[in-house]
């Protein structure tokens, strides 16, 4: 396990402050989604004046419209091979938007850059798209379907266990 942990990954992401702003980062699959928005932080920090003064605690990672907790591996979703509203967690790398492309009740093996934003931005837009459509990760949850612009596609979303 340890051996895994201490794997290389780079994780793809945007910063989202209204409009996304692609970047990619390398970590290690141990690393934790705090000390992930820590590194993107300091990376972004230069060409957004904003995050200077933020805490790393005061960012959040949205994952397939799942808001991730700051505790949580990147090993933990590889390995248990967690899955989002829209796509799996456990992939980093990115694609087209396979909703889009093809049909999107057949799972694809790829997932969307996630997201990172400042809580306050949260905060002030989480009634409007695409922010309504985020919730706090619950590994109880089981996402069958996937959905698009929050819409249910062919079966019951979120069914519980």
């Amino acid at each position: 396990q340890d051996k895994k942990k201490g794997e290389g990954i780079e994780i793809t992401f945007s910063y989202w402050d209204g409009s996304g702003h692609r970047r990619t980062i390398k970590c290690t699959k141990g690393t934790t989604i705090g000390q992930f928005l820590e590194l993107a932080r300091k990376q972004l920090q230069d060409e957004f004046r904003e995050l200077r003064g933020c805490a790393s605690d005061n960012l959040l990672y949205i994952k397939e419209d799942l808001i991730i907790p700051h505790d949580m591996t990147f090993h933990y979703m590889i390995e248990t091979k967690a899955r989002g509203k829209s796509g799996p967690l456990f992939h980093f790398d990115v694609h087209d938007d396979v909703r889009t492309v093809n049909d999107a009740r057949i799972e694809k093996d790829e997932s969307h850059a996630g997201k990172i934003v400042e809580r306050h931005w949260y905060e002030r837009n989480k009634h409007i798209f695409p922010a309504s459509r985020w919730e706090v990760y619950d590994p109880q949850k089981k996402w069958d379907k996937y959905t698009i612009h929050g819409g249910e596609v062919n079966g019951k979303i979120g069914a519980g266990l």
